[in-house]
């Protein structure tokens, strides 16, 4: 313990030495600002009894009293800009006590067993992190209401500084047994100590201070009189930029000072437990990101929102610990309490934390609409696979249309139904119907025709996303947020979202490869008995026979790219496909 001790002292010592330069830099800088002033008393005061003067020294003082007024006046101006600049504040879904009244006790014994300050508060959000936030500044409380006040405390209280937020990730929640989750959050609300700290809180706020104004100076001003706005935003937001780069190496370093103080301090509690929940971080990790990535991004883009983001992280894991040897000591874990029976409604809490990813990772709407609604797993083959499938088979087939692309009518297309004749004994009119050979025909042997239908899908993508409307400005998290037992806080400020996109845009070959694989599986499920289906850690899957198909990838690109449709060919007739039967489109 004394060598702990010690670690921690250490550790303060240095986060408190870094705090002091901080404040020392935003002393210089009040210091430089006040010199002119400084000189300028200096030269009245001296006219004034006689010490100096003559024509020169009258122009001289005048001078300087004018460039030191307008040193002081943008001093001002830039000072009340960095106290009132908005600092940044995370999106998350407020949790109030009443919702988490377990969660809060845990949090509070776990900082009584620390000796440190509890948590002021406790949101959720939907990622694989935990952290603290000070949302002491006016800006970050909510509209009104007492229970938004009493969710996250802010400002000062008989002079003492308000503990910070304690930030946790939703995934940790379903995942994580009670025990782990407790150990996981050790070092993070071991963290409040150093935060009660007035000479670290006070640098922190300079710094967030100085982060806000460069924000606020980098914001678009409307109305007729902007270029006369924007001229101070600028000049205010080139100071704080010079300090801000100023205090950026003592700010990290009094950070990593801070964040091994509170490591010190965590390791009295559940140290060996802690080793183990670092596991279950790496992997939770892991499959919270296929599970974005695979299967609540196609949702996401058929403007679907799984409403069960976090629920699905236990099946991701679950199923990757069945395939993956090394973590199958993890599935035996379920049988223990897990973390998110602290909530008194789980379900809310993950509708909320869902809606919140969508925003974050993807930009969809703050509310529910009807191009934006939620889906359950049970309905996500159905309302999301099958969807997805014959969209993306339907804008293949209208670009082969614009392409003029055509092919001989099959044994199933002699009745006529893909012809028609023109009026007044016009020509008649090839209409080409939906089918899997014609795509095939039109790709085989062909490899130039490729790169023409990947540019003309990669338009026709690009000309439906730019046709969705944006959707209005968001105030928080309505509607489920609310439900959680606390005011929704306007945390999104003017960053357009998403804030973190999951993938970059798809090429054109990719686009290509998607929607040929999409029109095989309609032609499987329409003509082969096949269905859609959700593999938790591939996203849509095709099911032949009640098991999954993941052998279509390799065929498909290799008609794609080298257009060689033997392959393809050989795994149509392996599952029974017929290619000249028309498949459904939406």
């Amino acid at each position: 313990m004394s060598g702990t001790g010690t670690g921690e002292e250490l550790g303060a010592q240095a986060a408190r030495a870094r705090a002091l330069a901080l404040l020392r830099i935003r002393s210089r800088a009040a210091a430089v600002a006040l010199l002119p002033t400084a000189v300028a008393v200096v030269l009245l005061v001296a006219g004034a009894q006689g010490r100096i003067g003559g024509g020169g020294w009258y122009a001289v003082r005048w001078a300087v009293s004018a460039c030191a007024a307008l040193v002081l006046l943008g001093a001002v101006a830039v000072s009340v800009a960095i106290v009132r600049a908005r600092p940044a504040v995370s999106p998350t879904v407020p949790l109030s006590e009443q919702a988490a009244p377990d969660l809060y006790r845990l949090v509070r014994d776990l900082a009584d067993r620390l000796g440190v300050p509890a948590p002021s508060a406790i949101a959720l959000t939907p990622d694989c992190d935990s952290w603290l936030e000070d949302r002491s500044h006016p800006a970050a409380q909510p509209a009104g209401g007492s229970a938004g006040r009493a969710a996250v405390s802010g400002g000062r209280r008989d002079g003492v500084q308000a503990a910070p937020v304690l930030v946790i990730g939703s995934p940790f929640l379903w995942w994580m047994r009670v025990a782990e989750l407790r150990a996981v959050l050790a070092p993070v609300v071991a963290g409040t100590g150093p935060s009660a700290h007035p000479d670290i809180a006070a640098a922190r706020r300079f710094v967030r201070g100085l982060d806000g104004a460069v924000a606020d100076a980098d914001t678009p001003v409307p109305g007729p009189l902007a270029t006369l706005r924007r001229v101070p935003r600028r000049f205010v937001g080139w100071i704080a930029r010079l300090l801000l780069r100023t205090c950026r190496g003592h700010a990290a370093a009094m950070e990593r000072a801070v964040a091994a103080a509170a490591s010190e301090r965590a390791q009295a509690v559940d140290y060996g437990l802690r080793i183990v929940a670092q596991e279950q971080v790496g992997l939770a990790y892991a499959g919270w990101d296929r599970l974005l990535t695979r299967v609540a991004l196609p949702a996401w883009r058929m403007g679907r929102w799984p409403s069960r983001l976090d629920a699905g992280v236990v099946s991701a894991l679950t199923e990757l610990s069945r395939r993956d040897r090394l973590a199958e000591g993890f599935a035996s874990r379920l049988g223990e309490r897990p973390a998110c029976d602290l909530l008194e409604e789980p379900g809310t809490a993950d509708e909320a934390a869902s809606l919140l990813a969508a925003r974050l990772f993807h930009g969809g709407p703050a509310e529910t609409g009807p191009d934006w609604s939620p889906v359950d797993w049970q309905q996500y083959p159905e309302e999301v696979v099958d969807r997805k499938w014959r969209t993306e088979a339907a804008r293949l087939h209208r670009v082969l249309d614009a392409l003029g692309v055509r092919h001989a009518p099959s044994a199933a297309e002699e009745d006529g139904t893909h012809a028609t004749h023109g009026s007044h004994g016009a020509d008649p009119v090839d209409v080409a119907v939906p089918t899997l050979a014609r795509v095939v025909e039109h790709l085989a042997g062909r490899s130039g025709r490729s790169e023409e239908l990947a540019a003309g899908i990669s338009a026709a993508v690009a000309r439906e996303e730019a046709a969705v409307p944006p959707g209005p400005p968001a105030a928080g998290v309505s509607g489920a947020c609310t439900a959680s037992g606390g005011d929704v806080l306007d945390l999104w400020g003017p960053d357009p979202l998403p804030l973190f996109p999951l993938q970059p845009p798809r090429t054109g070959a990719e686009l290509l490869a998607d929607h040929v694989a999409a029109m095989v599986c309609c032609a499987a499920v329409d003509t082969a008995g096949a269905a859609p289906g959700l593999d938790w850690l591939d996203g849509p899957a095709l099911l032949v026979d009640g098991e999954r198909r993941a052998d279509l990838g390799s065929p498909v690109l290799s008609l794609v790219e080298d257009g060689d449709a033997g392959p393809l060919r050989s795994w149509l007739a392996s599952v029974g496909v017929r290619t000249d039967k028309p498949v459904r489109l939406v």
